[in-house]
């Protein structure tokens, strides 16, 4: 615990050392030189401490209790911005806003005592900014899961956070108490604060000045991915999520079987019918946990079916618990097409919450977990290949009832040591060669000077990178060196994306509609090279998976 509280600090003081703390510094200032108490500045950032950890936990869970959209903290926080500048530039409608809060205290806001109130405002203001410790966080709040060690660890990244302000409020309040042309100029100081917080706010409400909030994206970007995404942080937020969910009591082979649990809805069943293990007693059950975008889960579903098609009337069932890796899997109707269009024939889960993966304690996609007629777990396997002997125990455990001879699907797991399942967005992106990332903002990317390693990927022109999907902005490209036969590519939107390899021009990939699968390139034998796409404005890019 103490090791994820030390990971969340440092997130913190990254935060507040990037561009994401631009709006709220002329609040800080200005609060601070407005009075020449030296409790003013302590007062400030203990209000926004209070208010950054309070209005995250609990606006999560307001977010997720009335179905609110996602991106409704980041409107409140550019609201807010508008309010406080309009309280800035005006005497009046900072009194009136100040009235509300009068029964604190008989001193006026802009009074010593008053700093709290500044803080708690401006706590409102930094929600917005926010990496993966605090991304992580938010999402086990939002689903009403606000434990003592989710707090403790949102307070550390709002204490990381509130030191580098707190010297920023001291200095603020020396540079005001210490200079007669500010302490002569206080109201035209106030104004031109004011001003900035307005431009601010209408800057980030309509994407205007990018460079604004990403001044220093390389710099802060590359601190982050080494404190937030390095390998202890990935291992102390998982550890986290853990602790939130009930302990499993699946012990892997020979273990009684977990029940399906959570599930939103249910395919390929007679009028949307749930199963249950209780229901499937006597029958010898295939679980498999996939996803319809991933390409290893795509190359397991042939034998699936097959193994379906031959054995079903012998006594097998399979149930395909569908475990959504992308935002856009949680869609069932998304689900349904491609069940329909990959020709999935046996029950399909929905699972969106990830009861049923949890109860498994599962950790990959494809993973098969074959039960027997008891409601035992007789065979785990994880990732594609080992079918033969998958099969073998499916017939082992039907025993007699079995008549049809072994099916004879072709194996396509590579046996290559191809480049490993690179995705786009920041939350598990890997092998960049960029100096950073803008997270969640549109940003104009370079390619790197120097050659890209074995494995490594570049953006350049414009993207904006979200958690799961980068979105192509104005002259948008992406360079991967690779290692592979064929390479694969989710996408969505509408438009095209040019190809070239080793800078010839090898194709064009038309994209339309909803996420799915795309394939990129195809060699005839293992190939190393540099792939190259251009992308049209609007086309959002997902994962690469090769084979």
């Amino acid at each position: 615990m103490l090791v994820l509280l030390g990971i969340a600090f440092l997130a913190g003081i990254i935060t507040a050392i990037s561009p994401c703390v631009l709006p709220v510094l002329p609040i800080l200032l200005a609060g601070s030189a407005a009075s020449a108490d030296r409790r003013r500045p302590y007062a400030i950032v203990t209000g926004l401490v209070v208010s950054f950890t309070t209005f995250t936990l609990a606006g999560a869970a307001l977010l997720s209790a009335l179905g609110l959209p996602e991106d409704l903290l980041r409107n409140i926080a550019i609201a807010a911005l508008l309010v406080l500048a309009a309280s800035l530039l005006s005497r009046r409608v900072a009194w009136i806003l100040e009235r509300p809060f009068l029964f604190l205290t008989r001193q006026r806001v802009g009074h010593d005592s008053n700093g709290f109130v500044v803080g708690l405002s401006v706590g409102l203001v930094f929600v917005p900014c926010a990496g993966p410790v605090l991304a992580a966080v938010t999402a086990l709040a939002a689903s009403g899961e606000i434990t003592f060690r989710i707090v403790l660890v949102t307070a550390a990244y709002a204490i990381g956070a509130a030191l580098p302000m707190l010297a920023i409020a001291i200095g603020g309040q020396r540079l005001g108490s210490g200079m007669k042309m500010v302490r002569t100029h206080a109201a035209a100081a106030r104004k031109v604060a004011g001003v900035v917080v307005l431009a601010t706010a209408l800057a980030i409400a309509f994407d205007v000045d990018q460079r604004f909030t990403t001044a220093v994206p390389g710099y802060t970007a590359a601190l982050q991915k080494r404190i937030e995404q390095s390998s202890a942080a990935r291992r102390e937020l998982q550890k986290l999520s853990d602790a939130s969910e009930p302990a499993a009591a699946f012990s892997g082979s020979d273990s009684q079987a977990p029940d399906f649990r959570g599930i939103q809805q249910w395919l390929n069943t007679p009028n949307g019918r749930p199963l249950s293990l209780e229901d499937l007693r006597g029958r010898v059950v295939l679980v498999d946990f996939w996803t319809y975008s991933c390409i290893n889960c795509l190359r397991t579903l042939p034998h699936l079916e097959a193994w379906d098609r031959a054995y079903r009337k012998a006594g097998l069932t399979i149930v395909g618990v569908h475990s959504p890796e992308f935002a856009f899997e949680h869609v069932p109707d998304n689900v349904r097409s491609a069940v329909e269009r990959l020709g999935v024939r046996y029950p399909v889960a929905l699972d969106n919450d990830f009861a049923t993966w949890r109860a498994y304690s599962n950790d990959y996609w494809p993973a098969e977990y074959l039960i027997d007629k008891s409601g035992r777990v007789r065979h785990e396997h994880y990732g594609e290949g080992s079918y033969g002997e998958t099969e073998a125990l499916i017939r082992k455990l039907l025993g007699e009832n079995v008549t049809a001879a072994p099916t004879s699907v072709a194996d396509r797991t590579p046996t290559d040591l191809t480049t490993p399942e690179t995705y786009l967005g920041y939350a598990r992106i890997a092998n960049l060669a960029n100096r950073g990332l803008a997270f969640d903002l549109s940003y104009a990317y370079r390619f790197p000077r120097t050659a890209l390693g074995r494995d490594q990927i570049a953006y350049a022109g414009n993207w904006k990178v979200e958690d799961s999907r980068a979105v192509a902005g104005r002259d948008a490209r992406l360079r991967l060196a690779f290692q592979a036969n064929e390479i694969y590519l989710v996408l969505a939107g509408e438009g095209q994306v040019d190809v070239l390899v080793d800078g010839r021009r090898a194709r064009v990939v038309s994209v339309s509609g909803t996420p799915r699968l795309y394939t990129i390139a195809s060699f005839p034998e293992l190939t190393r090279g540099m792939l190259e796409l251009l992308f049209s404005r609007g086309v959002e890019g997902y994962a690469f998976t090769f084979g």
